[in-house]
């Protein structure tokens, strides 16, 4: 095995680190770049374990020489920072000492007949990253952010999503017009109409497979995406909670549709 080339950085004017640094703190910055910042072995593990490997490895500098050989090989080119360059790069409060640089996917063709989670303007970055775990975790392959979604590979989705994204047909900036041809029907939550999921789950009548669709923390699903639903549900709340998180309902929505035709 060839084994990979290592650059040592130790000027907070490198032109790369600086980059590097724009990616890991800006939102959208990994949309100009093209590229992904990943920090941690969790990650890294999640990505490899589906065939993807990063283009870059970056070490802090009393870690180097101790890094397990995976992730010193993850990448062809390593880049070790001096400890205090490394801090500022990272993004955790307790910064993990290695981090890894990505490829950004390119951009899936839409499919029309598979499972299939629809985020409309859903803005909290931790919300969008448990949601995006969940739609790996129950079978819905395919996600679309609607535009005013949180940036689906920012760093805190990223983290948030703890590696589901890299199994998972990512589509983002979409229009409502990207649904036209939606095979599969849309079902829609609601607080005051539709039929109560658990009922449905016990009668077996929930489609699958299905699309989702989760709306604004505050404002819920639009009324033109809402004017598309093929059905409307409600999730009981016995405790008399006049709302759940949108991630809490998302999970438990994927799990129900997930699981209506399991034995």
């Amino acid at each position: 095995m060839t084994s990979p080339q290592v650059l040592h950085i130790s000027s907070r004017d490198n032109a790369l680190l600086k980059d590097l640094k724009r990616l890991a703190h800006g939102t959208t910055e990994y949309r100009k770049q093209q590229r992904i910042w990943a920090e941690g072995d969790h990650l890294l593990r999640a990505a490899m374990g589906r065939g993807v490997r990063p283009a870059l490895g970056l070490f802090a500098a009393s870690y180097w020489p101790s890094a397990p050989a995976v992730y010193v090989q993850a990448a062809l080119k390593n880049i070790v920072l001096t400890d205090p360059l490394f801090d500022d790069l990272s993004t955790l409060e307790s910064p993990a000492r290695m981090g890894f640089l990505f490829d950004l996917p390119a951009a899936p063709e839409f499919r029309p007949d598979v499972a299939t989670v629809i985020l409309d303007r859903v803005q909290d970055a931790g919300n969008v990253g448990a949601i995006l775990r969940s739609a790996s975790a129950f079978g819905f392959k395919q996600v679309i952010a609607l535009k005013g979604t949180a940036a689906l590979w920012s760093t805190k989705v990223l983290r948030a999503g703890m590696g589901a994204h890299w199994g998972l047909q990512l589509i983002e900036g979409a229009t409502l017009d990207r649904l036209d041809g939606m095979t599969v029907p849309l079902l829609v939550t609601s607080s005051h109409r539709g039929s109560f999921l658990h009922q449905s789950l016990l009668k077996k009548e929930l489609p699958m497979p299905c699309a989702w669709a989760l709306g604004h923390e505050g404002q819920g699903v639009s009324a033109e995406l809402e004017a598309r639903a093929t059905g409307h549900v409600r999730i009981a709340q016995p405790g008399g909670e006049e709302s759940l998180n949108v991630a809490t309902a998302a999970a438990i929505c994927l799990h129900a549709s997930a699981t209506v035709h399991l034995a």
